[in-house]
């Protein structure tokens, strides 16, 4: 697991402006002076070339590194030596801190657009907050223009991001204008898009390549209202649901699994295949043992093994209709294998790991992993593919 923020650092003629701006790094000393005064320069054992708005070395290699008189400089702890070429930072001198923004190397890079949110999931992994963050709006809008065009995807996350109306759609243009091959992932419950304004003005952002994932966990409006905690919330989710797509936006369905929602899951994949066919993507995900999971456990907690023929049921159903289906978070030891074929590598490369029974698996490289929270509770059943077993 990564480490992509903390403090420990160690800054040294740090400027209140240095302090207030995203930094993108580089290891190139032959960049041009006007992206100089932009960019932190990466410290390794060679030259050092004047004109960076900072520097930035290991812990470890700060004795052998010829840094310039009196220049901006931070030194990191070495459990950040993954940083690169094209990385995006913020440094928080004031605290000895940084916060990674970006990392250009990795395909998992996901703005939080804000922590407030309208429902209150029973397994939110990002517990909402009535704060005013509106800041991060202009962070992530300072963050674009920095970003590798050749970018394949970027997330946007919440909290609620639709709550955030014209600056949501500030991001999107700024996406659009900056970054117009690379993919945009929104994750929202939906809910905003039922106002059909709202539905026409993110529309008209006409960004090339968006996809909006939105939860739908049961086919049963109440069970999805109680794991939401939102009366009428399964109403306003299909209705953003049908605008989207009357509009011509991307729709994928996400469907968290656990106690509350497997059961339903094959009627929910009928459900889907009769009313929503329309839809671009629908990924059947496992849960992530964080946030509000974490107090809701015991309301939540299934192992996966013994859910496996629902899932099975529901995915292969999804696919005979000719929709296009994912299985994400699982590990193939807990599935069946009828449905391997679309179990995806999906948990982020910073929280992904793998447990010690799976080092002499076969299928590791293909297999989703764990988050690094599951050692709270995890599947009775996992065990090594082995070699000629």
């Amino acid at each position: 697991m990564l480490t992509l923020g903390g403090v420990g650092c160690q800054f040294e003629h740090f400027s209140d402006d240095i302090g207030r701006r995203v930094i993108r790094l580089t290891d190139r000393p032959d960049r041009p002076r006007p992206l100089r005064e932009k960019e932190g320069f990466l410290v390794s054992d060679g030259d050092v070339p004047p004109g960076f708005a900072c520097y930035v070395v290991l812990r470890s290699r700060v004795e052998r590194a010829d840094l310039p008189p009196d220049s901006p400089k931070v030194i990191l702890p070495d459990e950040y030596s993954y940083l690169g070429a094209g990385d995006v930072v913020r440094f928080h001198p004031e605290r000895g801190a940084i916060r990674v923004l970006y990392r250009r190397a990795s395909p998992h890079n996901t703005f939080l657009t804000t922590e407030r949110c309208n429902s209150y999931c029973l397994m939110c992994s990002q517990p909402p907050r009535d704060v005013n963050d509106a800041w991060l709006v202009d962070e992530i809008v300072e963050v674009l223009p920095l970003i590798d065009p050749e970018t394949v995807e970027i997330g946007l996350s919440g909290g609620e991001p639709t709550l955030l109306g014209d600056g949501l759609l500030r991001i999107l243009a700024m996406a659009r204008s900056y970054l117009p091959q690379t993919a945009i992932h929104l994750l929202s419950n939906g809910r905003r898009f039922a106002d059909e304004a709202f539905s026409r003005a993110f529309a008209a952002v006409e960004h090339p390549d968006l996809m909006v994932g939105i939860p739908l966990y049961s086919d049963n409006s109440s069970i999805h209202d109680y794991v939401v905690q939102a009366d009428g919330a399964f109403d306003e989710t299909v209705r953003g649901i049908l605008n989207l797509k009357r509009m011509r936006q991307r729709v994928e369905i996400r469907v968290v699994v656990h106690k509350q929602t497997y059961s339903r899951l094959p009627q929910l994949a009928e459900f889907i295949a009769r009313n929503l066919t329309f839809v671009d993507h629908v990924a059947l995900m496992g849960l992530e043992m964080t946030g509000f999971t974490k107090a809701n456990l015991s309301d939540l907690w299934v192992d996966p093994f013994d859910y496996r023929t629902e899932l099975s049921r529901a995915a292969q159903h999804l696919e005979r209709t000719g929709l296009t289906v994912s299985i994400y978070n699982h590990q193939l030891c807990v599935i069946d294998g009828a449905v391997w074929h679309l179990a995806k590598k999906s948990i982020s490369d910073w929280k992904r790991e793998y447990m010690a029974d799976c080092i002499a698996c076969v299928q590791k490289e293909l297999c989703g992993g764990f988050f690094a929270s599951a050692t709270l509770r995890y599947s009775n059943h996992i065990r090594p593919f082995l070699q000629g077993a």
